[in-house]
């Protein structure tokens, strides 16, 4: 049982940590760089190579049934989801088998309307103390499920 944390621009990987060390779960923080590594022993900072989805192709070869992954890279989450584990966004949204086909759809259909409308501004919603409470939850949840999953 790991928690793997797409790391590079994570907003909550702080409260990730606080988390995973309440359940005594070991974090790996996969980045690119630049992240200041935790002294938390719980959590290994694991620095991949710079290049286009290289912390996403750690995570995915790595994460399976009773991990738990924070991304908000729906096709890495679709990998892991395939894989068996748990995924969760920062805001605490769970991407599952039942909503990742249409996650994927709705992220290629953003991308076609980006690049039909280069003067379409993007924007996506606001991080806040909302969303914070949401992902702590859901977080606590998914470790418990899989500590189920990893003693049954």
């Amino acid at each position: 049982m790991t928690l793997f944390v797409d790391a590079d621009a994570c907003p909550v990987k702080a409260e990730a940590e606080r988390v995973a060390t309440r359940h005594r779960v070991p974090v790996n923080m996969v980045s690119n760089g630049g992240i200041r590594p935790s002294p938390n022993p719980l959590v290994e900072s694991v620095i991949v190579p710079e290049g286009p989805d290289e912390a996403d192709r750690w995570i995915a070869e790595r994460a399976g049934r009773g991990d738990v992954v924070i991304t908000s890279d729906v096709p890495l989450a679709a990998k892991c989801v395939a894989a068996g584990a748990q995924v969760l966004r920062p805001d605490g949204s769970a991407l599952t088998e039942a909503n990742i086909g249409q996650q994927l759809a709705m992220r290629d259909l953003m991308a076609d309307l980006r690049a039909a409308d280069p003067f379409r501004q993007g924007g996506g919603k606001s991080f806040g103390k909302a969303e914070r409470s949401r992902f702590l939850d859901a977080l606590d949840r998914a470790l418990r499920q899989a500590a189920k999953e990893a003693g049954a």
